[in-house]
């Protein structure tokens, strides 16, 4: 264990999910979730050396502060407070400010505050939590690493809507693309698998989770990504509907729904759950496939289309294909609609090795199939944004 440890933060607004990072090799020396955040059953549980510890959080008013009042007394307890020597938070939007990770300081923090219309549902909550770990641990150096920062390479052409450009120029509206430290870190990974310098490679990337997105990376670099002004754009996900007509919003407000009605449905009933009409969670789909359930069968295969809609679209531009990247939940475990993607992406010459498929599974990297056709490789890398979140607050002190 190096002494260069970064307590990782990823702040929800009814969660908080915790990690101590070894900034040198990527190990997770403990690792927790607070959640029910608002609620009287809220809890924190943590895992340390293979054991796991659940409790309650009391503070009815600041579930937040509580739970990061804890992990300072948990970090006392098990003799890492010495070795941390500094906060790395997750932060969903960075607009077009913030390219990079940062230090936090007091303009910063209001800068993430300020960015909170583009993301009310994670934004607010990131501030919540950088706030409750200042006031923990007010000596320690904190650091804000974005979703979006990875996605700021885009070209002009890939990022700007099909609206007036005055809503650019005033609101902002435009692709800003998410899970950019997930892209960012598997393509590095696969660049090593590959023997081949990051900078001189083409990938495709591919996280699938509940969120998911799929990102085009010329030369180590973003060239284009599904999500866009939100994370509701782009792929179906576990209750998010991805990309849809928006003259369906006004359709459905004239029927009389409000807009909040209307952004409830497309983030949290939409996507599996929506079409399935069963569960937004990858694996009861496939176990309810299994059981002739034909909604789950369609959401299965309307994902997986639409997963391999995206990979094709996405090869316009890249002048050549080193390799697609499966990465998250789903991309790292659920061989079936890996294997039905690559079915649907039979034209590109895509051969599946199944015995490969079914090794890289529960944390295994591995190749799954090739195409001589493209001269392309399909790889599973399993991602670590807590990783690149510790490395890159060290490299900033």
């Amino acid at each position: 264990m190096s002494n260069k440890n970064v307590l990782v933060i990823n702040s929800g607004s009814s969660s908080l999910k915790f990690a101590v990072i070894d900034s040198e090799s990527g190990e997770a020396l403990v690792s927790g979730l607070g959640e029910c955040f608002g609620l009287p059953e809220a809890t924190i549980e943590w895992k340390f050396n293979g054991e796991k510890c659940k409790e309650a959080i009391t503070a009815p008013d600041n579930h937040h502060q509580e739970a990061i009042n804890r992990i300072v007394k948990l970090m006392d307890e098990l003799s890492l407070k010495e070795t941390i020597v500094a906060v790395g938070h997750r932060i969903v939007h960075g607009g077009e400010k913030f390219t990079s990770t940062v230090r936090i300081d007091d303009a910063v923090l209001t800068e993430i505050e300020n960015l909170s219309d583009l993301a009310p549902l994670h934004n607010p909550a990131g501030a919540k939590g950088i706030r409750a770990a200042m006031a923990a641990y007010p000596s320690l150096p904190q650091f804000a690493v974005f979703d979006t920062a990875f996605h700021q390479t885009m070209p002009q052409k890939a990022f700007t809507g099909a609206i007036s450009h005055e809503l650019y120029k005033e609101y902002g509206i435009r692709r800003y693309g998410f899970h950019g430290t997930s892209h960012y870190y598997v393509s590095r990974e696969a660049a090593k698998m590959l023997n081949k310098p990051v900078e001189e490679s083409n990938f495709i990337t591919v996280h699938l989770g509940n969120g998911a997105s799929v990102c085009a990376i010329a030369n180590g670099e973003s060239v284009d990504t599904s999500m866009g002004f939100t994370p509701l754009a782009g792929l179906m996900m576990g209750t998010r509907s991805g990309d849809l007509d928006p003259g369906i919003i006004e359709f459905l407000m004239k029927k009389g729904w409000t807009p909040e009605q209307v952004f409830e449905t497309l983030n949290k009933k939409s996507g599996f759950l929506g079409v399935s009409g069963v569960t937004s969670d990858a694996r009861g789909i496939l176990e309810a496939m299994d059981e002739g359930h034909e909604g789950a069968k369609l959401a299965f295969q309307v994902f997986t289309y639409r997963v391999a809609k995206y990979i094709g679209s996405y090869m316009i531009p890249l002048s050549s294909l080193d390799a697609i990247i499966f990465t998250g939940g789903i991309g790292e475990n659920a061989l079936d609609i890996r294997s039905e993607i690559l079915t649907n992406l039979g034209l590109l010459g895509f051969v599946e090795d199944r015995a490969g498929n079914e090794a890289a599974r529960f944390g295994a990297a591995g190749q799954i199939a090739e195409s001589e056709l493209l001269g392309a490789k399909v790889l599973v890398v399993p991602t670590n944004e807590e990783f690149v979140i510790a490395k890159q607050s060290v490299e900033l002190l």
